[in-house]
């Protein structure tokens, strides 16, 4: 909890107003945040227990980029519920396990499978701390906002054959055999990527509402 607050109260210090959306931006999409107005940008290493970005194809900056699902990315969720933040959008770049989802198509999460979070890594193991808003147990029956999920559908561009389906995390850092394809497919998956669940679970802990995108690129 220390932790999140003292990442919290650093954020908060230098913000000129509370954010009430945060935009995590997946590999290779960086550049939506070029569309900001106005923008404040942080270095993460700046940030007081912020991991740093070791990954390729995104930035280590606030305001842009994200960190894998490896390398401890539910400080940063916790910390903006801290400042103010009641809605995240979380955003991938992911591999389709569907034919009739191919490269440029959008997949809207409206469930996803935590590969990591099914052998104990969960971002929600460990003990609870009083003092903390997040207590144990939360469901995630509906971990993706259901209006948010239509609102997407609805304004997706049309190139981008926007549909729903499920997206399976997975640890990395190597990408999946073909036989880990087919077994992710008899399981129900629709796209497959190594990160976006932790930060799903963590949001949903914190009765944030969630939004996740996947653009599919291979």
């Amino acid at each position: 909890y220390e932790v999140c607050a003292e990442a919290a109260a650093w954020l908060r210090a230098r913000l000129r107003e509370p954010p009430r959306v945060a935009l995590v931006c997946g590999s290779g999409l960086g550049a939506l945040a070029q569309e900001l107005t106005e923008p404040q940008i942080f270095d993460y290493a700046d940030i007081p227990h912020f991991p740093r970005s070791t990954g390729t194809g995104g930035t280590g900056s606030a305001g842009r980029g994200r960190f894998g699902g490896f390398g401890g990315v539910v400080v940063p969720v916790r910390a903006l519920a801290l400042v103010g933040v009641h809605t995240l959008v979380l955003t991938n770049a992911a591999g389709s396990l569907r034919p009739h989802f191919g490269p440029g198509h959008l997949l809207v999460i409206r469930d996803h499978i935590d590969f990591p979070g099914l052998a104990g890594r969960s971002p929600l193991v460990g003990p609870n701390d009083e003092r903390s808003v997040w207590p144990r147990g939360a469901g995630l029956g509906r971990a993706y906002d259901p209006g948010l999920r239509r609102l997407a559908l609805a304004l997706a561009p049309k190139e981008l054959r926007a549909r729903p389906g499920v997206y399976v995390g997975v640890g990395g850092p190597s990408y999946e055999t073909p036989a880990e394809c087919r077994l992710l497919r008899r399981l129900g998956a629709d796209a497959v990527g190594m990160s976006t669940v932790s930060e799903a679970s963590a949001a949903r802990h914190l009765g944030l509402r969630v939004l996740g995108l996947s653009l599919i690129t291979n």
